[in-house]
């Protein structure tokens, strides 16, 4: 889930428009198209289109703020699972992937090389993951007989050491680190489409490979929030067992909640992004993404400038029309 693609020079930011780096490519999506665009093994730029329909345009009960944004995340989790895939199979050449694709007029579904299920044991085993983020700070700050806002800060504190340390073991691996210089490409072009400038290699290659929007501020953001949620929630007496499962039990049961903030926050930082205090709480996360994202090659800016542009043809489409 990353929301940072802008309208034009002169007006204000929208977090309708969102992207992510993939395998050898980068996806970039407005409320109504998802594009994904992927380097073969060829040498060329496969493009996928497919169309969307969130379901807070569909219900307006789940378009209501706080609400979106708990939403929102479980549909840019799928999105991301399935641009995943499409990227994996377009970069082993897979004949079902490497193929053009627009939107179809009878809203069918077309068949990739990975489907459903696949998708479904990737969500399982990352929420697995979570898991143990989740689980090892808050066992570790039980274990060190900490209480109130000092047991959340340092589990706040290992949670984050913990996915750092994971960050920088793993940059350092050639598939993973073309995937954050791919990250990198997006946020360039991304940034240099809000400043307004030609959209080609040259423009693009000169603009910061960090942005404010992007999902490792939203990370610091829930941070933040969990710390204070987490302290004002009362033990209610309960002590031993019964106190560690009464915590485990509303972190879990909060996590919607601090989603719904956090997401808030975003759009506010977004919409204020030149206001020092949007600059200050944003700072930590552009700070981060100096792991988050590497230098792009000049084939990868194209990929990302090729998705840029291909999103922002299609959402202006309908309102020439």
């Amino acid at each position: 889930m990353v929301n940072k693609l802008a309208k034009p020079k002169g007006k204000e930011p929208s977090l309708a428009f969102g992207g992510q780096a993939l395998i050898e490519g980068v996806m970039m999506r407005s409320r109504k198209y998802m594009v994904m665009c992927v380097r073969n093994p060829k040498k060329e730029i496969i493009t996928k289109v497919e169309n969307l329909n969130p379901l807070g345009d569909r219900y307006r009960a789940l378009g209501v703020p706080f609400i979106r944004g708990i939403v929102m995340l479980f549909e840019s989790f799928f999105m991301g699972m399935k641009s995943l895939f499409f990227s994996a199979n377009t970069a082993l050449e897979d004949p079902e992937a490497s193929a053009v694709k627009e939107p179809q007029a009878d809203g069918k579904k077309e068949k990739t090389g990975f489907g459903t299920a696949e998708i479904a044991i990737v969500g399982v085993a990352a929420m697995g993951v979570v898991a143990v983020f989740f689980l090892v700070p808050f066992l570790l700050a039980n274990w060190l007989g900490l209480t109130g806002w000092v047991f959340n800060v340092v589990e706040a504190v290992v949670r984050l050491t913990m996915f750092i340390g994971y960050l920088a073991a793993i940059s350092s691996w050639g598939e993973f680190r073309r995937v954050l210089q791919y990250h990198g490409a997006e946020h360039k072009a991304i940034n240099a489409y809000e400043a307004g400038v030609p959209m080609d290699v040259e423009h693009v290659r000169k603009h910061s490979r960090l942005h404010p929007r992007c999902g490792t501020s939203f990370l610091f953001i829930v941070l933040i929030i969990s710390i204070v949620l987490y302290t004002i929630m009362p033990d209610f007496g309960f002590q031993g067992l019964s106190l560690t499962a009464w915590k485990i039990g509303y972190r879990i049961a909060l996590i919607p909640v601090i989603a719904g903030i956090s997401y808030e926050l975003l759009r506010l930082s977004g919409k204020y992004r030149n206001s020092p205090v949007s600059k200050v709480l944003t700072a930590p996360g552009m700070g981060f993404q100096l792991l988050t994202t590497k230098e792009p090659t000049d084939d990868m800016l194209e990929v990302s400038i090729k998705a840029v542009q291909e999103v922002t043809r299609l959402s202006a489409a309908p309102a020439q029309a």
